[in-house]
């Protein structure tokens, strides 16, 4: 049998055994022959890696687990490299939360504030990523990121690292998809096959509206959105306010939310401790020492409340479409390349796209509306210039980035929220500290 390696970066993350499992579910369509897992955290790594491969031994080890902290060895001759690292670990993201917190803003991990500090800390370690594929994996090996921020990473990449194949992956999407089918089932007391379903979406990563629906070709939206907006006027406290979908004919990726509600998200911040990652910390302090245990062999339940549903779904499905050439359609952030021919083709969006053999090519879309179109160019704005500042660290390209996003701060405060932001990430960001 030829080999088959895929790599892992960021192997250490409590998510890894999801991966796995939907390796081992696949591995008759995905004949993987060497999985690597490489962390630069060893003890993290060895934890994780060790239980990785008692799960894999456990299925009668159709494959092989290796498990490095070397970068260049795991991607060696790999057809895939798949990323899910956090630079700074979940304290990183703390401090993201937290500034966002000391200076009335918001303080997620992937928008505002918290977001382009994470995209500053992450580029140039993707980027490293992509220099080492290009010369020691195999020639045309795909980069698949999951590593948030995913659209603006892809950004870079698309940029900065244009001869390596790659995309961006977020579970969103999925996660919209079989929430829709869920109600669509429940209306009509049939079960539904997912591989029937088409989810029609478009905009960028955590900034996009999903504004059809197809079964077996079949256009359902009306019902959709009609179910879903009944369903919204009978809750006291709905995710959306029910004239803005009336409107919109459309339902919104759930953190639109930081940006149409503004202010309930800042008074749930005002709530803390605990932040989210305060949070996380403590589920995954639990999970590694399940994961630990040497009796073992599968993800326990508790991996659930980590978040990240479909997870290995959205992975493993987007690898295997790719390896078999199926020429399915999966939501990914890719290049614009025209396929949305009003927005610019540099544009890296996430959108409904064709995944073969020979590459992924997003599908031709209409344009979204201005309500949505406005929106999107002020982040997209944004993102061009997180780019430029990651990569050459540019702090006037950092402030112009600030400025512009529409979660930013006032001018007037803007220069005292970057200087923060620089400081408590100083040891991650030496680019901005020559």
């Amino acid at each position: 049998m030829d080999m088959l390696k895929v790599a892992v970066i960021g192997g250490g993350s409590t998510y890894t055994p999801e991966l796995v499992n939907g390796f081992l579910a696949r591995v008759g369509q995905f004949p993987i022959t060497e999985l690597w897992l490489m962390d630069i955290d060893e003890e993290r790594l060895k934890i994780v890696g060790e239980f990785a491969q008692r799960m894999v031994e456990f299925k009668g080890s159709p494959f092989k687990v290796f498990l490095t902290t070397n970068q260049r060895t795991a991607v060696l001759d790999a057809s895939y490299v798949t990323t899910q690292l956090r630079v700074g670990h979940m304290e990183a993201r703390r401090r993201d939360e937290y500034l966002g917190l000391r200076h009335g803003l918001i303080g997620q991990e992937t928008t505002g504030v918290g977001g382009m500090a994470k995209a500053l800390r992450t580029i140039p370690v993707i980027l490293k990523i992509a220099e080492d594929m290009r010369d020691v994996a195999c020639p045309g090996a795909m980069l698949v990121n999951f590593t948030n921020p995913a659209g603006l990473v892809t950004q870079a990449l698309s940029k900065y690292a244009a001869d390596v194949p790659a995309v961006g992956v977020c579970n969103i999407p999925i996660t919209a998809k079989m929430h829709i089918l869920e109600r669509l089932e429940q209306a009509t007391g049939r079960k539904i096959d997912p591989a029937r379903a088409e989810l029609k979406t478009l905009g960028l990563n955590h900034l996009s509206w999903h504004r059809g629906f197809t079964i077996d070709g079949e256009d359902v939206w009306p019902q959709v959105i009609q179910g879903y907006i009944a369903e919204l006027k009978k809750e006291d406290d709905p995710e959306w306010d029910p004239r803005t979908i009336e409107v919109l004919r459309m339902i919104p990726n759930y953190y639109l939310q930081y940006f149409y509600h503004t202010d309930k998200k800042l008074k749930l911040q005002e709530k803390w401790p605990p932040s989210r990652a305060e949070e996380v910390i403590e589920i995954e302090r639990d999970l590694l020492h399940k994961y630990a245990d040497p009796n073992l062999k599968e993800p326990p339940a508790d991996l659930m409340k980590r978040g990240g549903a479909y997870y290995s779904t959205v992975a493993t499905q987007l690898l295997n479409a790719h390896y078999n050439d199926l020429g399915e359609t999966h939501v990914v952030n890719i290049r614009n390349n025209g396929a949305v021919k009003e927005w610019p083709a540099e544009w890296v969006l996430e959108i409904p796209s064709t995944v073969r053999r020979s590459g992924v090519t997003p599908i031709p879309a209409e344009p979204l509306p201005q309500s949505q179109f406005g929106l999107i160019a002020a982040v997209k704005a944004y993102e061009m210039l997180t780019v430029e500042a990651a990569v050459h660290g540019d702090r006037e390209a950092a402030y112009q980035a600030l400025l512009v996003h529409p979660l930013g701060p006032r001018a007037d405060k803007l220069q005292a929220v970057l200087d923060d932001m620089l400081e408590i990430h100083r040891e991650h960001l030496p680019q901005f500290w020559k």
